[in-house]
């Protein structure tokens, strides 16, 4: 036995041994890791370095505003066409064309315009009323002028369109204003028009080639409608997020003097909200029954931008009944199988609760950390935007009719007409394609981009290991503090700030450099399974299949042992490499204790962000549908009232994850420490346990000089 326990041993590291001048966090620590400091610095500079460049070319109005065919804005000010905000389009049939889908452009010409047309009228018949000329030039190319040249001349050279047809704006682009009556599609009043060249055509042929238009817009409308819900509910959403906040707080605070209680009161809560949730989704999906049209699968009815629709189906509530039940019997068989480790979790939280009592300043700590990510964030959005608009307008041949050798090349708008180009394909146009470019610097900007996102990555990682490693020293201290909390230092949370700050910058972004480096390539894996969606190698599938579930799971596990690595650095104050694999090994020695007690501590906080997010997403549910009958008329009209209560779920989320996260640190940290508690010491007089009397309790576990004055 002794034999097989030195193997053991052997295999995961040497225990930790008694050392009489350990007292907790070392504070006579030097630098560690300064090769990855400042490998971060120099990145860092030049992340600001991209950041101006972009800054420099991008024009985020691109996203903003439609473009004409010269690739001049419609409507922004300060330009030639601040006056006129639409787009019209000559020839909307020729949207329809599959060079909408491969260049997201029509190859048609398109102006701006200060309003949409509002009649069928052809150039032909407006030029024989001077009134109907009037109106018709506003859709010409500006500077026309009609007695310069003949008819075929001006339909030739593109500078008025052949028609004009009843349209209306949408996504600030003219689109033919297309209505049903009795299952029969119109434009205006009438099925038919004429083309301007002497045909009659079906308004069928408009409505594909506004669909073919519309090709982004939908999305476009889709995030202009939850604009506007954000702008009439953002002060009910900083409500709903306020009183989210009010509820962990509480929760937090009740943790700390009633944790066995507020534990089985939680898991009873949580319980209960699925079961009401199961109860709701049976209730509405009962009542479907027999309404037409409910029977309609979702395959069938496919992506709407109204999600509205969804909640008109049986199949809607039947899946949101089904996945609740699942996760209901999955938390009960747990609860069943594991209700004796429930009770050491519960002990391991009530320390928790004390160490949390006693610096109460670690409760606003992950503030620090949440504004620091949101500057991370807030950078990487930007320059993301500036860089994808930085482009510069390329032009290209379009030709509408025949066949042309130059389709698809780029021009200049200016010289185009002095070109071979023209003789040889008289139909040809250049026209606004899209932005890009052909310099050394347009050539480079997907290096550009995939360097933003890795170092968006990295420096996220970063902050979140700062407030991690933050917390650990500072929990640390607590546990070992002999007579808590008077051998604890004056400010703990801020002692141990300074420490991470001053001596361990480098294992810092050494430990966020590697969880980066996974996570980009992730992110390139993502991409590649986009681009061979469409391809027929099953097992190129297969293996980028593969590859994503080995760095998905890559990219948990370095997690995890980084925070446990950020533990040990808080403590011992050693590199990132040693902490890892001390951390590691004393995991391994105690692997038992770590997959059952640990992992049910967090299943446990787990359940109380479900409890505080089911609750506010309940309550927004009950408001923003107007079921609440003392305030149903306070709550707004919304487009989609989906929006404030996602919004405020996620947002509920986010800050119980805030509160809880100090929980969760502080346990990880309490059972580290107590793991080498339990190796370091015996509970002699010499090598007395730091850990607390109820801990020792809970493991029969008692300090022998305690034992024997008792006993006396």
């Amino acid at each position: 036995m002794a034999g097989d326990e030195e193997n053991y041993y052997g295999k995961h590291g040497t225990p930790q041994k008694y050392d009489p001048s350990f007292k907790g966090p070392i504070h006579d620590r030097s630098c560690t890791d300064i090769i990855c400091c400042i490998l971060l610095v120099i990145a860092i500079v030049g992340y600001v370095v991209v950041g101006i460049i972009a800054w420099t070319y991008g024009d985020p109005r691109k996203v903003i505003y439609p473009t004409d065919s010269r690739g001049q804005f419609c409507g922004q000010l300060g330009t030639p066409n601040e006056n006129k905000p639409f787009l019209f389009y000559f020839n909307i049939l020729k949207c329809a064309s599959p060079l909408v889908l491969l260049e997201f452009q029509c190859p048609t010409k398109q102006i701006c315009v200060n309003k949409c047309p509002d009649q069928y009228l052809t150039y032909l018949n407006a030029r024989k009323q001077p009134k109907d000329f009037e109106y018709y030039k506003q859709f010409c190319v500006p500077g026309f002028n009609n007695s310069q040249k003949s008819l075929p001349e001006v339909l030739k050279d593109g500078d008025c369109p052949s028609v004009i047809t009843p349209s209306k704006p949408l996504a600030r682009r003219c689109l033919p204003a297309i209505n049903t009556k009795k299952g029969v599609v119109m434009v205006g009043n009438d099925t038919t028009f004429e083309d301007g060249l002497g045909q009659r055509r079906n308004v069928t042929e408009l409505v594909e080639g506004a669909k073919k238009a519309n090709v982004v817009l939908e999305a476009r409308q889709l995030a202009m409608k939850i604009f506007e819900d954000y702008t009439v509910s953002w002060h009910w959403i900083i409500i709903g997020l306020v009183i989210a906040m009010v509820f962990s707080f509480i929760f937090v605070v009740l943790l700390r003097f009633l944790a066995g209680i507020m534990i089985w009161v939680m898991i009873v809560l949580v319980i209960l909200v699925l079961g009401y949730g199961i109860v709701h989704c049976y209730l509405e999906y009962a009542r479907l029954k027999g309404e037409a049209g409910s029977d309609v699968s979702l395959k069938d009815l496919g992506f709407q931008t109204d999600l509205r629709v969804y909640l008109h189906l049986k199949q809607t509530w039947l899946a949101f009944m089904i996945i609740l039940c699942i996760m209901e019997v999955i938390i009960i068989l747990l609860l069943i199988f594991l209700r004796k480790r429930i009770l050491i979790a519960i002990a391991l939280i009530k320390e928790a609760s004390r160490a949390v009592g006693h610096i109460m300043t670690s409760l606003v700590f992950p503030l620090c950390t949440f504004f620091l990510v949101c500057l991370c964030v807030a950078y990487w959005a930007s320059t993301a935007v500036f860089l994808s608009t930085s482009n510069e307008a390329v032009y290209k041949v379009f030709n509408d009719t025949s066949k042309c050798d130059y389709a698809g090349q780029t021009c200049i708008p200016e010289t185009f007409n002095m070109t071979n180009i023209t003789k040889q394909c008289p139909d040809a146009r250049c026209l606004f394609a899209f932005y890009g470019g052909e310099t050394a610097y347009h050539k480079y900007l997907i290096i550009f981009q995939i360097y933003n996102a890795f170092m968006f990555f990295w420096l996220a990682n970063f902050v979140i290991a700062l407030g991690q490693v933050t917390l650990a020293g500072a929990f640390a201290s607590y546990y070992w503090a002999f007579k808590k909390p008077d051998d604890m230092p004056a400010f703990p949370l801020f002692s141990s700030f300074g420490r991470a700050l001053r001596y361990h910058t480098g294992s810092l972004a050494f430990g966020s450099l590697i969880l980066a480096i996974v996570q980009i390539i992730r992110v390139l894996l993502e991409y590649l399974d986009h681009k061979l969606k469409a391809a027929e190698n099953k097992f190129a599938k297969f293996l980028l299949a593969c590859l994503k579930c080995c760095f998905w799971c890559l990219e948990k596990f370095i997690k995890f042992l980084n925070r446990n690595a950020y533990i040990m650095i808080a403590i011992y104050g050693t590199n990132f490499c040693t902490s890892a694999k001390n951390a590691f090994f004393l995991l391994m020695r105690n692997i038992i204790r770590v997959a059952v007690l640990d992992k049910v501590t967090d299943f446990l906080l787990f359940l109380g962000k479900l409890l505080i997010v089911g609750s506010v997403g309940i309550l927004a549910f009950f408001f923003f549908t107007q079921r609440i009958d003392v305030v149903q008329g306070t709550a707004p009209t919304l487009n989609y009232y989906w929006v404030p209560i996602l919004t405020l779920v996620v947002g509920s989320y986010l800050i119980a994850h805030g509160f809880f996260s100090v929980y969760a640190m502080c346990v990880d940290t309490l059972f580290l420490c107590f793991l080498e508690d339990l190796e370091r010491n015996d509970g002699s007089s010499e090598k007395p346990y730091f850990m607390s009397s109820d801990l020792k309790k809970l493991l029969n576990k008692t300090n022998k000089e305690t034992e024997f004055s008792l006993q006396v």
